[in-house]
């Protein structure tokens, strides 16, 4: 059960804040237990000193989680983020961001979550199925949903 890239897409367009949406991400992949959303780089989500913001990398987490779930569920149903963890490595500066999302678990109520964000040309030799390989990441969370 998973979704094409355009069918994440619009539940990006649907299903979210306007100004969730006017952070532009898209989707480029989905698949059973991840997905990988592009952030692209924008001067207006940089802070002070020209670093992309947390709170931009926290929001694009989030919603790389909802469309893995998604894509594993097969579409878009009632969730709710419980706990997100996030754990900033290195600044990211004028590049777009690569937010890999990957359940580690998928219950009935709970679904648990693995995110890394990847500035992009640090990719180095991602994995299979939404996994990472040599990466130099610029952020790491963890989150939890409740599935309705």
């Amino acid at each position: 059960m998973t979704l094409t890239t355009a069918e994440a897409d619009r539940i990006l367009a649907d299903h979210f804040a306007p100004w969730v949406r006017d952070l532009g991400l898209s989707t480029v992949e989905a698949g059973e237990q991840h997905a990988v959303l592009r952030l692209p780089w924008s001067d207006r989500l940089a802070r002070e000193g020209g670093a992309l913001s947390g709170q931009v990398l926290m929001a694009a987490a989030d919603t790389a989680c909802v469309i893995a779930l998604c894509a594993a569920r097969g579409g878009f149903g009632p969730m709710t983020t419980v706990q997100q963890s996030t754990t900033f490595q290195r600044a990211v500066l004028a590049r777009d961001v690569l937010v890999h999302a990957r359940i580690t678990r998928l219950g009935r109520r709970l679904a648990f979550l693995d995110i890394t964000l990847l500035p992009e040309g640090t990719e180095g030799t991602r994995g299979t199925e939404g996994t990472r390989g040599t990466e130099d990441p610029a952020a790491h969370a963890t989150a939890v949903y409740a599935l309705g």
